[in-house]
């Protein structure tokens, strides 16, 4: 067998990291080296996510955790305020960073790009790791050159920080590469509440839904002439998103230079 890919883990105290902590103990490819957090400092990280002891211990710290591991990739959900610096000091150590955290500017994309090159490492910004996203987000362009009138309507638990969510931003990003500027609606509405007709992003609207108990769904509605077309993804539980997290790992370490979006790991 392969040597296993060792693997940090950032926000290992979060719901997300929690999940990635799992997978990098129980898959047989991974390993999990270093374990960060400003929660559950000093616990062993198997403990903290009811698994047998790992022998490795939650820390703060960060730039410490990097390079003393030996970490070969950094795995990080934690918040957008960090994410721009997390990436960078994982590349100054060396450590492919896998970004699972939204909120990048493009010039920040480019700016981690030049970096990556400059230190011969790949890394990945993924606003969403679920395959099913993937297809879904795939599939909305592809309709888009036949139905130019859509709107996105995303839904997340009401602690998400950012909207839209990345994953609607990305689909956004997708479709207008597919379809030309169309500015959509009556030309002559107006808002009688501001805001009503949702974010406005090349033509087409963006609605963000944020209400207690929902986990996250994304759906693009298309309409024409007699018709409508609605493409939906439902994700139901973290765990889903594992499969294309671990994909995220063995891919970076194939690639040099920054990627942003997970559809490039997905033939």
């Amino acid at each position: 067998m392969a040597d296993k890919i060792r693997v940090a883990v950032v926000g290992a105290g979060g719901r997300m990291g929690r999940e990635v902590v799992k997978l990098a103990l129980q898959d047989q490819e991974l390993e999990l080296v270093a374990a960060v957090s400003r929660s559950e400092v000093g616990m062993d990280a198997g403990g903290m996510v009811g698994l047998a002891p790992a022998g490795v211990l939650v820390t703060e710290d960060l730039e410490s955790a990097l390079a003393s591991s030996g970490a070969e990739v950094m795995v990080d959900f934690t918040t957008p305020q960090f994410a721009y610096k997390h990436t960078l000091l994982a590349i100054q150590h060396g450590v492919r960073p896998v970004m699972g955290t939204t909120g990048f500017t493009p010039e920040q994309i480019e700016e981690l790009d030049k970096q990556c090159k400059l230190h011969g490492i790949g890394g990945l910004i993924a606003p969403n790791f679920s395959i099913g996203v993937i297809l879904m987000m795939r599939f909305a362009a592809q309709a888009a050159k036949y139905f130019p009138h859509l709107e996105i309507i995303e839904y997340h638990g009401d602690h998400k920080l950012d909207a839209p969510s990345g994953t609607a931003v990305k689909t956004a990003e997708m479709i207008a590469e597919q379809r030309q500027e169309l500015r959509q609606g009556n030309p002559h509405e107006e808002e009688t509440i501001e805001g009503s007709r949702g974010g406005y992003y090349q033509g087409f609207r963006i609605h963000s839904v944020r209400l207690p108990g929902v986990f996250a769904q994304q759906e693009v509605v298309f309409g024409d002439y007699g018709q409508s077309l609605k493409i939906r993804h439902d994700s139901y539980e973290r765990a889903g998103y594992m499969p294309g997290v671990k994909i995220g790992i063995q891919k970076v370490m194939e690639r040099t230079g920054m990627v942003y979006g997970f559809e490039h790991f997905i033939d």
